[in-house]
């Protein structure tokens, strides 16, 4: 039997969010997602790849049971990634985003995992990376294809 992460790709990203409008009008004011489904507590929106979708923390809990429990202001709960074709994108994102009034925690910097990275968190704390792979490519690979 193959397991099931094999099989079955992770089609969605939901963040758990204090105010669903405010945490709307940063994801499509601040990084250009496309509204795609809105309901009480919750929106979807279109963008490259995944879905990301936005569910107010009061709302799932009122309505699955799951735990309405809050983390502390600036504990960061989650991390989503983009990946680009270039350090030189990160660069050039950063300086789009940065303009669009996105708050970053520090410019673009290289890594010891050989990589440009660059981080900012939404209204909720929810921590973004965008990177790219310097020279030579990702290391540490376990199974290189």
């Amino acid at each position: 039997m193959t397991a099931f992460a094999q099989t079955n790709p992770i089609t969605d990203i939901c963040f758990l969010v204090e105010d669903i409008d405010k945490a709307s009008a940063f994801y499509v004011e601040r990084l250009g997602f496309k509204p795609r489904r809105r309901a009480p507590g919750f929106a979807d929106f279109k963008g490259a790849g995944v879905t990301l979708a936005l569910w107010e923390i009061e709302h799932i809990a009122e309505n699955t049971g799951v735990s309405s429990r809050r983390a502390p202001p600036g504990a960061h709960k989650a991390c989503a990634a983009i990946e680009l074709a270039s350090p030189e994108q990160v660069d050039a994102a950063y300086a789009e985003l940065k303009a669009a009034g996105v708050l970053f925690h520090a410019p673009p910097q290289d890594y010891v995992w050989n990589a440009r990275c660059v981080y900012f968190a939404d209204p909720d704390d929810n921590l973004w990376e965008i990177y790219a792979w310097s020279a030579g490519g990702p290391i540490g690979d376990i199974d290189p294809q």
